[in-house]
């Protein structure tokens, strides 16, 4: 028994920053030293993640808003009775930021504010965050296929939403990475040779674990008292390079699948010159190359919103909606993600 896909959704918030909102911004480094030349910061960015526009969700919007936006849209286009829906698992890193202030609002949990937002009334439907860093929508995929397997469900609503545009310190540079949105997908059993095949996740925190956290603003003189999201950038690159990978590898051999039989790789959408050096180096593995159009990237202009990047670009594939990107029966995804913990995880998937 396997799980599958049978519907998806996704909300992509309509409001555009293009990258020359950030001009006026005064950049800084992690010591608090001024960054000259903004347009040449904005220009070099731009090289290399990939980033020319990402979205904002609208001032009245919070996370749990989009959530529920692309869960409604993932119930209609399985066409199922949402009261017929086990689990929701909702994946996020940041609850609820209204705008204008900084403060996580997790209470109660996003999940459960979703379930109310679609007007679930099954009190069995049980509905939880996960937190797990950007891969945390994959490794919702991966909890949904234990419920199912072990007999405990028999659907589950699997959701990435985030507002990283909240938590973002105005005099990093790197605050222009981050963006807004949602997806989901509703999965449930198949007796069929579709669906998850293999999957793997791991946790590396040893001495990994502060690569992404909350850190005070690199402007010492606003004395706010506030944290916003911080990356150890270059760090994060060397251990996506070294890690990803091997754990690609590995299950894609638990699949037992060739590398040939992919069609197509689904990766989040961190930093378009990082997705394609893991690609580059998974394939150099087996002493080959991916072929063109493999990995398809919306990170040019929707940025990195984290867990919603790729359920967001699975749905917009399936709905035809990425030009030159489509889905065939039979084809073989592999979906895979890397972020904060530092978490990596990944399955491979058969339409």
């Amino acid at each position: 028994m396997n799980i599958k896909i049978i519907g998806s959704g996704s909300f992509i918030p309509e409001l555009v920053i293009k990258n020359d909102y950030f001009l006026n911004r005064s950049f800084r480094d992690s010591s608090g030293n001024e960054l000259p030349n903004t347009e040449d910061i904005i220009k070099k960015f731009k090289d290399i993640t990939g980033i020319e526009e990402r979205r904002y969700a609208e001032k009245d919007f919070v996370t749990s808003d989009m959530a529920a936006a692309a869960a409604d849209r993932a119930i209609l286009d399985a066409n199922i009775d949402r009261e017929t829906i086990d689990y929701i698992i909702l994946a996020h890193n940041y609850g609820d930021i209204s705008d204008g202030t900084i403060q996580s609002d997790t209470v109660p949990s996003i999940a459960a504010r979703v379930k109310h937002k679609l007007g679930i009334k099954n009190p069995k439907c049980v509905a939880y965050d996960l937190i797990f860093g950007c891969p945390g929508w994959v490794e919702g995929i991966i909890h949904a296929n234990a419920f199912i397997k072990a007999g405990m469900a028999k659907r589950c609503l699997v959701i990435g939403a985030e507002t990283l545009s909240r938590v973002t310190d105005p005099h990093d540079r790197d605050s222009m990475i981050y963006s807004d949105g949602a997806g989901a997908a509703i999965v449930e059993q198949t007796a069929d040779n579709v669906g998850l095949l293999a999957f793997e996740s791991g946790t590396y925190s040893l001495i990994e674990t502060s690569y992404l956290n909350f850190g005070p603003s690199y402007n010492e003189d606003l004395n706010d008292n506030h944290k916003y999201i911080k990356m150890k950038g270059r760090k994060i690159y060397e251990f996506a390079l070294t890690n990803v990978p091997l754990a690609l590898k590995l299950c894609l051999e638990k699949a037992g699948i060739d590398i040939s039989q992919i069609n197509k790789i689904l990766i989040h959408q961190a930093n378009e010159k990082m997705d394609i050096a893991i690609i580059e180096r998974f394939f150099k593995l087996y002493d080959t190359t991916p072929p063109d159009n493999i990995m398809p990237m919306t990170i040019g202009n929707l940025g990195n919103s984290s867990v919603a990047t790729v359920p967001t670009l699975y749905d917009l594939i399936s709905k035809g909606k990425l030009e030159n990107h489509s889905f065939s029966p039979g084809d073989i995804l592999v979906f895979a993600s890397v972020g904060a913990g530092m978490n990596i995880n990944a399955f491979i998937y058969r339409v």
